[in-house]
C-alpha cells in the first residue's frame, strides 16, 4: 500500500525504472489509466509503458514537452496541448473505448476536448508495464533520453473507460473503483536508482 507515499527517480537523465505488475485475464477494449508526477523535466519523457511483444506503445503515455502530452494506443497517438506547468504536481488521466476510437485526456480535474485513435482495436494482454522508462522492445530498448526524472504516485489503471465522476474522483484521491493496477496494492519491482518516500505535501 503506498497511499500517501511517491516513487522518487533520483537521476537525470536515469537508467531506473519500476516494472508494475497487473492481473489482466483479458485484451482490453477500454481502459483508463491515471497517475500523478513531479518533474522540472523539459525533455520528452514517458510516465506509463504498457508494451505487448507485438506493440511496444501498445498504451503509452508520454509528455514531449512541457505544453503537452501524448496519448499512443497501439502504436498511433493524438496529442493534447496544455498550458505549462508552475513547477507543481500534475495529475492525468487518460482513457480511451474500442468501439468509438474515443480518447479522453483530463489534466488536473478538467476534460480536454476529446479525440479519436484506433477504432476498434483491441489491447494485448500479456504485457510489460514501466513507470519511467519508454519501452522501444519488450521490457526493454529503453533511451535514457525519454526517462522521467522527478515523482510519481497515485499510479492507476482500470479496464473500463471512468465516468466524469469518478475521473474527478481520482484527481481528488477519493473512493475509486477496484482497478488492474491501483496505487494502494501495488505489486512492483524497483529497477536501479528509484526511492520510495512520504510525499512531501497534499
Amino acid at each position: 500500500d503506498l497511499y500517501r507515499k511517491v516513487f522518487v527517480f533520483r537521476k537525470d537523465p536515469s537508467d531506473a525504472y519500476v516494472v508494475l505488475r497487473a492481473k489482466l485475464e483479458q485484451p482490453l477494449q477500454n481502459f483508463t489509466v491515471c497517475l500523478r508526477s513531479y518533474t522540472d523535466l523539459t525533455r520528452p519523457h514517458s510516465l506509463f509503458s504498457y508494451a505487448t511483444k507485438a506493440q511496444d506503445n501498445e498504451i503509452l503515455l508520454f509528455k514531449p514537452k512541457p505544453s503537452e502530452y501524448r496519448l499512443y494506443v497501439g502504436g498511433k497517438f493524438v496529442t493534447f496541448r496544455v498550458p505549462e506547468g508552475h513547477g507543481d504536481w500534475e495529475h492525468v488521466c487518460a482513457s480511451w473505448e474500442s468501439a468509438t476510437g474515443i480518447a479522453e485526456f483530463w489534466l488536473n480535474g478538467k476534460p480536454w476536448p476529446r479525440k479519436g485513435l484506433q477504432r476498434g482495436y483491441t489491447v494485448g494482454v500479456e504485457a510489460a508495464i514501466l513507470l519511467g522508462q519508454e519501452q522501444d522492445a519488450f521490457g526493454g530498448g529503453f533511451d535514457v533520453y525519454n526517462s522521467f526524472s522527478g515523482e510519481l504516485a497515485e499510479v492507476y489503471l482500470w479496464d473500463v473507460g471512468l465516468s466524469p465522476d469518478k475521473m474527478r474522483a481520482a484527481y481528488q484521491s477519493l473512493y475509486l473503483p477496484p482497478a488492474v493496477l491501483a496505487w494502494k496494492s501495488l505489486i512492483y519491482e524497483v529497477k536501479g536508482d528509484v526511492v520510495v518516500k512520504p510525499r512531501l505535501r497534499k
